[in-house]
């Protein structure tokens, strides 16, 4: 499996790490720009990861350490 968008914008990884660095974003910044992590919050891992390493696609699943147990498990 590859995991390289936000499914809840339809943006890309490498499209979301590009603004980032073009325009100085942090996480919280692309949330607020372009509402990723907004919605389901799934990217959050791979995008924090992405910010980081430069990474932009995944074959393994991310854990937000942010979130809660219970939250992780509420469904």
């Amino acid at each position: 499996m590859r995991i390289d968008k936000c499914v809840c914008t339809d943006k890309t990884f490498e499209q979301l790490v590009a603004e980032a660095r073009a325009f100085g974003l942090s996480l919280d910044d692309l949330g607020a720009c372009y509402g990723v992590g907004e919605a389901c919050g799934l990217c959050k891992p791979y995008l924090r990861r992405a910010l980081v390493t430069g990474e932009t696609a995944f074959c393994q699943i991310l854990v937000d350490p942010d979130a809660s147990k219970s939250d992780r498990h509420a469904g």
